[in-house]
């Protein structure tokens, strides 16, 4: 770490946003442990821990675009605060269900449907919000560096906490705590002071914007290329996480603590990853940083898949997870650093649209893979196709070398001069 790891922090907005966030993911990370280890337990089935999946993500994915639109359109910071009240009543009867039924498999996926459709809203507005809440826009790429390291801090606590309590006192301790945890977010948004909303005029009706949105990405060849990136990494790789109880309960012959404390290794690898980004000089060339983790990355997996020794297999997917990291914040960061700022909400809205709609397809096929040919097997295949995914990367990097080196901050002052449609 050093000086310029937290300067972000100096904009009081953003500390408010980075405290309340931090409580509610800790229990949205506890929530989403239990959901696993409930959906496992109750059907010992690998690909209903794929369809859980599906069902939070793929309605999010279908909607998104929409979200991006509504959030460039409108105040973000009200559509936040409605998202943030409507996932906490979620989480209030994702609560009761688990409480008062004994098999609650698919309640749990239609309130998981429910999540989905928030998060279409919620998504967009809260990373486009962002931007508003730091001050000094060079601070920009550390904000969102700093929360994924926030992100990845309540991946590693959340489900070895969550571990822990399924054991000793239910899955339904874990429900009723990430419902609580919503108080903290909300409240944080309460407490911010934010200029005034001005409403723009708008020529265009919501499809127009939309269509505008695919337009722009379509013909800007850099957002292009890491969208299509995404793409590939989240149909193909990302999905590895959803057969970590598979592993817990079937390699590892182990119980809830264990698939808590895998989960935990990927979180602590994740979070080691987002306080290095956040450590990074404002000139770092970050295309060429995402190359190198891409390859860690995979490295991380092939290494992991068939090692049989818990310890070493907690190191070896902590590795992998270091890289993972990578492929959210960085292309995150070129995003929101690259996009003018009319465009902003909807080029995040695309982001998350492709990466709520290949995972959980990617959930669903790995899930069935896994089970014709084992569960080590098709984590080694995603290692080796992380790497493929990797050596695209290097290519673009040596096609597009900078004739002179951009920092993110520079680029971040640039789109907000850019003319705005």
């Amino acid at each position: 770490m050093n000086v310029t790891t937290f300067n972000a922090f100096k904009s009081s907005n953003y500390r408010l946003f980075f405290a309340g966030q931090s409580i509610s993911l800790l229990g949205t990370w506890m929530q989403k442990t239990a959901v696993s280890w409930v959906i496992y337990a109750q059907t010992h089935s690998k690909f209903m821990l794929g369809v859980s999946v599906f069902a939070t993500l793929f309605p999010s994915a279908l909607l998104t675009p929409v979200g991006g639109v509504i959030s460039d359109r409108y105040n973000r910071y009200r559509v936040l605060l409605l998202t943030q009240v409507l996932s906490m009543l979620q989480a209030i009867l994702l609560t009761a269900v688990v409480f008062f039924k004994g098999y609650a498999v698919w309640e749990i996926i239609l309130l998981s449907v429910v999540l989905g459709l928030i998060n279409a809203f919620d998504v967009p507005a809260r990373q486009s919000l962002v931007y508003e809440l730091v001050d000094d826009k060079k601070d920009l790429p550390n904000a969102l560096a700093l929360n994924s390291s926030m992100v990845n801090l309540s991946k590693l606590l959340g489900p070895a906490i969550a571990g822990i309590a399924i054991e000793h006192l239910g899955e339904v301790v874990c429900f009723g705590l990430n419902a609580l945890s919503f108080v903290a977010v909300i409240s944080s948004l309460l407490l911010m002071k934010l200029p005034k909303f001005v409403a723009k005029l708008h020529t265009k009706n919501i499809l127009g914007e939309l269509v505008e949105g695919f337009v722009y990405v379509k013909e800007t060849p850099t957002i292009r290329f890491i969208i299509l990136m995404l793409a590939l990494i989240s149909l193909l790789v990302l999905p590895f996480t959803s057969l970590m109880p598979v592993y817990a309960k079937d390699v590892f012959h182990g119980t809830a603590s264990t698939f808590g404390l895998l989960d935990s290794a990927i979180g602590l690898g994740a979070f080691a990853g987002a306080i290095f980004l956040a450590s990074l000089k404002p000139s770092a060339n970050l295309n060429k940083i995402l190359t190198i983790n891409t390859f860690v990355f995979g490295s991380g997996l092939i290494l992991f898949s068939y090692t049989a020794w818990y310890p070493l297999a907690l190191f070896f997917v902590s590795i992998g997870a270091f890289g993972m990291m990578s492929q959210i914040t960085i292309n995150n960061t070129l995003l929101q650093t690259q996009a003018a700022p009319a465009m902003r909400g909807r080029v995040i809205s695309m982001f998350v649209m492709v990466y709520a709609s290949t995972l959980p397809i990617g959930s669903l096929i790995v899930g069935a893979i896994s089970e014709h040919v084992g569960v080590q097997a098709t984590v080694l295949g995603q290692g080796i196709l992380a790497l493929g995914i990797g050596l695209l990367h290097f290519r673009h990097l040596q096609k597009n070398k900078p004739t002179k080196p951009v920092s993110p901050s520079t680029e971040a002052m640039l789109t907000e001069v850019a003319p705005t449609a």
